[in-house]
């Protein structure tokens, strides 16, 4: 099956998904744009017609329907907004999974997939430390968490991932 075959259906079981949510009404139109050869620019006068918005991680159908003003929610956009924000000087506990590509590094990942480099943490490989946040890098592939292995604390027993702070970014309580 060709790509797009692919996509189209996946796009199809979503719209199917989305018709059994209640309270949400889902509205298939056959409206066409015979003028308009471009995909891109017939969804976006449907948008414009409907005096509705478009949700996408396209980023130039994003800045094409912006341009025509239409609304665009991007969904990287949105995911990137619900991570918790993290800065220099905060304390985690993570897990650290294998070694980082520079010397003694340790690597970690938080819930929401934010991979965390642990300076001195090689020899913890395996097991649950406390680390104090150095630096937060944002890229185009997403965040990076730098730390550094806090030396002299107890750490935990080998577990999953644990923050000072939960999923919105608010302080929780360790116990």
């Amino acid at each position: 099956m060709p790509c797009g075959a692919i996509a189209g259906a996946a796009g199809l079981d979503i719209l199917q998904r989305m018709q059994k949510i209640a309270g949400v009404e889902v509205e298939i139109s056959d409206a066409d744009f015979p003028d308009l050869r471009d995909v891109d620019l017939k969804l976006i006068e449907l948008a414009r017609s409907l005096q509705g918005k478009i949700v996408t991680n396209d980023l130039n159908l994003n800045k094409v329907a912006q341009l025509r003003g239409v609304e665009v929610l991007n969904v990287n956009e949105l995911a990137n907004s619900l991570k918790a924000v993290v800065l220099p000087g905060e304390t985690m506990r993570v897990f650290i999974l294998k070694e980082g590509k520079e010397y003694n590094q340790g690597v970690a990942y938080v819930d929401d997939g934010t991979m965390v480099v642990v300076d001195n943490a090689r020899p913890a490989i395996g097991r649950t430390i406390d680390i104090v946040v150095t630096s937060v890098l944002q890229t185009t592939a997403g965040k990076m968490i730098f730390g550094r292995f806090i030396e002299g604390n107890p750490t935990a027993p080998a577990g999953p991932v644990e923050r000072d702070r939960d999923a919105n970014g608010r302080r929780v309580r360790q116990t």
